[in-house]
């Protein structure tokens, strides 16, 4: 086992990984150092990856999405929509895939048989081949072209009934059949990647596990089995082989008496200190995928800025990689209002810190913000 270390240490390293401490200079790359940018609101993600990126604003994130297509936006851990890098996507795709079938592959009640479901990933394919295609369009297509029981209502969502192939949404991506497209409108579009990927096909199963925990680790580690499995929604029973195959790629480490993983060798040491204060956004990957929540969330951020212990919910003020507030913007027209509530004692330096951070989001978010410490009344992101 190698030499022990400590959470401080852990933090500024993922901190450094993380591009929080020196920025990165391609949206690809940040996005990849993150494993994936965490895109459900697609504003958080914007702001998630332009503070990493050196002298940024959104612009450069859309841009990285939908003009150079650098960047996919697709559904990724946990079945959550993602941004991930298009360089990338075949491992990802694979890795999903299987972590995916590492569950129940046919759960009582499910909506579609495994017959379906292949259908359904081989008629998306081919209507979403070279052309965009709203929830509504696509409907109608994959009732054409699978079967009318495609566009059945029967699937319950949000008080109302979507056609039953949604309950493959995420399949479909993870093999490689669909991504988002461009908005039209307030309406999302999906599309094929091998438009912006040609020949793009899902890599082979152990390869692209491989490369997931190794980014994974690199991003997060040391961690455990059991945190890779939350993290990636998996088994943890799956998620343990999983780590027991990678022996000579990964290695245990000892953290304060936790005994986890890091990429074997990965000693390498943050080149300076970790940035004394940051405020990172709803859903950011830093404060999804960190681990141990009672060692990154101690005290009353575990209750303040958790919601129910899970991360991502409040937009997070860190000292030193740790929690210690929360935090809330309200925009109007060009103007940035930011309300800091700080759980520890800040000195003036620090506040002074906060304030730089404000003025970076600023930038990023194209608009003028204003400061002020205060009670956070607003609750937590649905």
């Amino acid at each position: 086992m190698g030499t022990p270390v400590t959470w401080q240490d852990t933090a500024a390293r993922r901190l450094w990984r993380h591009g929080l401490a020196t920025p990165f200079d391609s949206a690809a790359d940040a996005v990849s150092a993150m494993c994936g940018a965490h895109a459900q609101v697609m504003s958080a993600a914007e702001l998630s990856v332009g503070l990493r990126l050196a002298g940024a604003d959104r612009t450069h994130v859309r841009s990285a999405l939908w003009d150079t297509h650098e960047l996919v936006k697709t559904f990724g851990p946990r079945g959550t929509v993602h941004l991930l890098p298009a360089r990338e996507l075949p491992l990802w795709t694979a890795a999903l895939d299987a972590a995916a079938r590492a569950g129940n592959p046919a759960p009582k009640g499910a909506l579609l048989s495994p017959d379906q479901v292949d259908g359904l990933v081989e008629a998306a394919a081919e209507v979403l081949a070279d052309r965009e295609l709203t929830v509504d369009e696509l409907t109608a297509a994959l009732a054409e072209r699978a079967g009318p029981w495609a566009a059945d209502r029967v699937m319950d969502a949000f008080q109302d009934k979507w056609p039953r192939w949604r309950a493959a949404t995420h399949t479909l991506a993870n093999r490689g059949a669909l991504c988002f497209g461009p908005a039209r409108g307030r309406k999302a579009t999906y599309t094929s990647p091998r438009r912006w990927l040609p020949g793009f096909a899902p890599a082979e199963a152990d390869a692209a596990l491989e490369h997931v925990v190794v980014s994974y680790l690199r991003a997060y580690g040391p961690a455990t089995p059991q945190h890779f499995a939350r993290w990636m929604s998996a088994p943890r029973r799956w998620a343990g082989a999983l780590f027991a195959s990678l022996e000579g790629r990964i290695e245990p480490v000892e953290v304060e008496g936790l005994v986890a993983y890091r990429v074997a060798g990965d000693v390498e040491a943050p080149p300076g200190p970790p940035p004394e204060a940051l405020l990172l956004p709803y859903f950011d990957a830093y404060t999804v995928g960190a681990q141990p929540r009672e060692v990154v969330f101690p005290g009353e951020a575990y209750r303040r800025a958790l919601a129910g212990g899970q991360a991502g919910n409040h937009p997070v003020l860190y000292v030193n990689g740790v929690a210690a507030g929360v935090w809330h913007q309200r925009r109007s027209g060009r103007r940035l209002e930011v309300t800091v509530e700080a759980l520890v004692s800040l000195s003036g330096a620090r506040r002074a810190r906060v304030a730089e951070q404000v003025e970076r989001i600023g930038g990023v978010l194209q608009a003028v913000p204003r400061l002020a410490f205060g009670e956070v009344t607003v609750g937590p992101h649905a």
